[in-house]
């Protein structure tokens, strides 16, 4: 069964001073932090500022069981914080949190880290640069996606930093990828949102991301076939249903019907090697595409996803082209896999079908 991911707040409080008062003594009671919410650095500043506690305060901390199994002792509000999972980058972006280093290789454009030359650059996840991590001694390391398969050699690294994995398993050996990509999104959420103080936000995120599945099961009429593919160097590959980038775990979700089905599909991240010819004989009533190179549009040769699906004889005449039903998903979502790129691909899902 699929490990997601648990967290619990410990907080602890300051010290009581002992106040001497002419020739009495008394004790002033301790304060102690509710466990139900993360203490926030204003109101231990407060606290040391106003003289109410003396002695040194133990800073506040989350234990988070990640989807290794491992039990972390998270600190709130670290100071050195390394973001390697795709998953994270905006959320955390959106929230504020500085890094003190990161892949910017794989980073969508927009995203604040990616041009902020105080951020180190570790490289992409094909060949980083791990001695960057040790460097910049983090205090936390967030570990998922492209870099789930280095998590051991980078808590190597870091013996002293808490290090998680939130890494979402939608491969082709994992068990459920629909039920996988919801309730990781909504586990890592709440569990971001309590390290880094963000927790209205973080409910937040998450009550919008299941509203907007809930829009677009309501959307889908249950009887349309739904082809989904990903368009890499004008190439169009079949992305399957089941697993894999962005599409697969969706029909899942949403109890799609594919038009076609492939023995020995993968999830392979520019979709599997079929004929247009297999796509045009399957007569999708939808096209759902993941344009791979829209991530850079500047770059030499690219040609849109939707000029290659237009300019293909084999695909002229069928329904989804000629009824023009297809569905984008945002230009950086093979490199943005946050919840908010998910959200509104939901809702544009919903938006679309339910018209």
């Amino acid at each position: 069964m699929k490990k997601h991911i648990s967290l619990k707040l410990t907080a602890f409080a300051a010290i009581a001073a002992l106040v001497l008062t002419g020739c009495s003594s008394a004790t002033a009671p301790a304060s102690q932090a509710s466990s139900e919410a993360p203490v926030s650095s204003q109101a231990s500043s407060e606290a040391s500022s106003s003289g109410e506690a003396d002695a040194p305060e133990e800073d506040a901390t989350v234990e988070i069981t990640d989807v290794s199994g491992a039990v972390v002792v998270v600190p709130v509000n670290p100071q050195r914080v390394i973001a390697l999972d795709n998953r994270t980058f905006q959320t955390l972006d959106a929230w504020g949190v500085e890094l003190v280093a990161g892949p910017k290789p794989i980073m969508p454009d927009g995203i604040s880290y990616k041009t902020n030359d105080s951020i180190e650059d570790i490289g992409g996840h094909n060949d980083p640069n791990l001695e960057v991590i040790a460097a910049a001694d983090p205090d936390l390391v967030i570990v998922g996606q492209r870099f789930a398969g280095r998590y051991d050699e980078i808590k190597e690294l870091v013996p002293n930093a808490a290090v998680i994995n939130l890494n979402i398993d939608v491969s082709v050996d994992a068990d459920s990828s629909g039920n996988n990509l919801v309730n990781g999104f909504k586990d890592y959420t709440l569990a971001l949102g309590q390290i880094f103080d963000k927790n209205a936000e973080a409910e937040k995120m998450v009550a919008d991301f299941e509203a907007s599945i809930e829009n677009a099961k309501a959307a889908y009429n249950g009887t349309d076939t739904v082809m989904t593919v990903i368009v890499s160097g004008g190439n169009i590959g079949f992305s399957a249903p089941g697993s894999g980038r962005v599409w697969g775990p969706l029909y899942e979700i949403f109890d799609w019907t594919s038009s076609l089905y492939v023995d020995g599909a993968s999830s392979d991240h520019q979709g599997d090697d079929i004929s247009v010819e297999a796509i045009a004989q399957s007569n999708p009533d939808w096209i759902f595409v993941l344009d791979r190179d829209a991530m850079n549009t500047s770059a030499e040769g690219y040609v849109s996803a939707h000029d290659v699906i237009a300019n293909s004889p084999a695909l002229a005449n069928i329904t989804a082209v000629t009824e023009n039903q297809m569905i984008y998903a945002p230009n950086d979502a093979y490199v943005n896999e946050s919840i908010q790129t998910f959200t509104a691909l939901f809702n544009e899902i919903a938006d679309v079908l339910g018209k």
